[in-house]
């Protein structure tokens, strides 16, 4: 099949297993890249309608023209990547250049324009998030191909990535509880929101310089992707294992996207307390970081596989039980709730990243090309069109309810807040289990990849 039969599974740069210093150092890019995405996920749609004042429709507009405009970006970043030889390494200078934009257009997005039409606020949404969407690419496409170039080994890519979203969870942590009470030390919104976006911004941009002075690539001048363009995603699409992890991934995205835009309109309007919706995030994602060192160890023993599966299965039952009964039983049971949530959530985050290194190396075995990039761009694709979907969704169902914001809501409204909490979310997660049962890589048929890969066999 083309393979090099020179490859080792576990070459010079991984004798010994990598040091604490390279986990950490790998790692700690993830709390900006984490923060982002709690940022967009979180309180994107509700900065867009409640501050700016975009109507809730063309505010979801502004995010899926945002996420479509990825469908450029993500793949050429990826592409980019594999073919660039530096004495930095394949990835390391995108981070580098990337950092700089990244906090620059946050501070963009977050800064209030004050147009009284919606035409020009949605130009200036479409454009800001566009931008916005564009550095934070180039950014986190290469870092995440760092992945399967740092390990081969089946079990420590699990450890790397249990260190990469420990701090993953400290970006979440900081995203979800830190913005509303940032903001609120502002009389003015507008001025809070352009102070957040401004911190939040330089934190992503020092996570990232962290990274990329504190992680070395191998050489890789010598597998530098040949492929064209279309010849590099052709081969990603013929890739089944990848394309099932990526269906389950990018459902599990809508599903926790809605869940995680919708808190802050379930606690502001049915239990009348926007100031809980902080408490509340603290509480699930807390709880999802003392979980995630338990999912790396159960993986080791169940699989990586069945682990993610827990969490398939606990999140959505968890919000399901929050929306058909939080508003009975009052704001303590509900937190409570919360907490089951966060038990599912920390099932959620480190097996999906661990599992879709082992798909990359089977394109690997197949053509004998080394093009992270190209899969990782398709990857983080999926997820921002699964996010992008996911706003998309909440917009239209709170617009067509007939939400109103800063208003006591109507029945219809506060019915589609409980929805679009529960039920709907629920939906994707579940559905997600198809492509996963489908998933056939396990441990055994990983370790008979590795070895026809250095058998340089089919």
């Amino acid at each position: 099949m083309g393979h090099k039969a020179g490859y080792m599974p576990n070459g010079p740069a991984q004798e010994g297993g990598l040091s604490i210093k390279q986990k950490l150092g790998f790692g700690v890019c993830d709390l900006g890249g984490n923060l982002f995405f709690t940022v967009i996920a979180f309180l994107l749609l509700n900065y867009l309608t409640d501050t700016v004042g975009i109507s809730a429709g063309l505010a979801g507009g502004i995010i899926m023209i945002g996420k479509i405009w990825d469908a450029v970006t993500d793949p050429l970043v990826g592409y980019l990547s594999d073919k660039t030889s530096s004495r930095w390494g394949r990835r390391r200078p995108y981070i580098l250049f990337g950092s700089v934009p990244l906090f620059l257009t946050m501070i963009l997005m977050f800064t209030n324009p004050a147009f009284t039409s919606q035409q020009a606020l949605f130009v200036w949404g479409v454009i800001s998030f566009c931008l916005l969407c564009t550095a934070y690419t180039v950014v986190n496409i290469p870092y995440n191909s760092l992945t399967p170039e740092l390990t081969q080994d089946f079990h420590e890519r699990t450890i790397l990535n249990g260190y990469r979203f420990s701090f993953a969870v400290i970006g979440t942590l900081m995203g979800a509880g830190l913005a509303l009470p940032l903001i609120s030390q502002f009389a003015d919104k507008n001025t809070g929101y352009s102070v957040t976006g401004a911190i939040f911004g330089f934190v992503m941009m020092v996570t990232a310089l962290i990274t990329f002075f504190s992680v070395r690539e191998k050489d890789n001048s010598k597998e530098l992707n040949p492929e064209s363009f279309l010849e590099s995603y052709r081969s990603v699409f013929k890739n089944k294992p990848f394309l099932l992890i990526l269906g389950v991934y990018t459902l599990h995205i809508i599903g926790l996207t809605i869940t995680t835009g919708i808190v802050v309109y379930y606690f502001k309007y049915i239990h009348g307390d926007e100031a809980i919706t902080t408490i509340a995030m603290l509480i699930l994602l807390v709880t999802a970081m003392f979980i995630i060192p338990i999912s790396v160890s159960m993986s080791k023993k169940i699989g990586k596989k069945a682990t993610y599966c827990i969490g398939i299965i606990i999140f959505p039952l968890s919000i399901l039980l929050l929306a058909f009964s939080g508003h009975h039983f009052g704001v303590q049971y509900s937190l409570v709730i919360m907490v089951i949530a966060g038990i599912g959530l920390g099932f959620l985050y480190v097996t999906p990243w661990a599992i879709v290194p082992d798909a990359i190396e089977y394109n690997y075995f197949l053509t004998g090309k080394k093009t992270e990039g190209a899969f990782y761009g398709i990857w983080t694709f999926g997820i921002k069109i699964g996010q992008a979907i996911a706003l998309g969704i909440t917009g239209l169902v709170l617009s067509l309810s007939g939400y109103v914001a800063e208003q006591i809501q109507t029945q219809s409204a506060e019915l589609a807040i409980q929805y679009l909490l529960g039920p709907i979310p629920a939906f994707f997660f579940l559905l997600a289990l198809i492509p996963l049962y489908l998933y056939p890589i396990d441990e055994n048929r990983y370790q008979e990849i590795l070895t026809a890969i250095n058998q340089g066999k089919s």
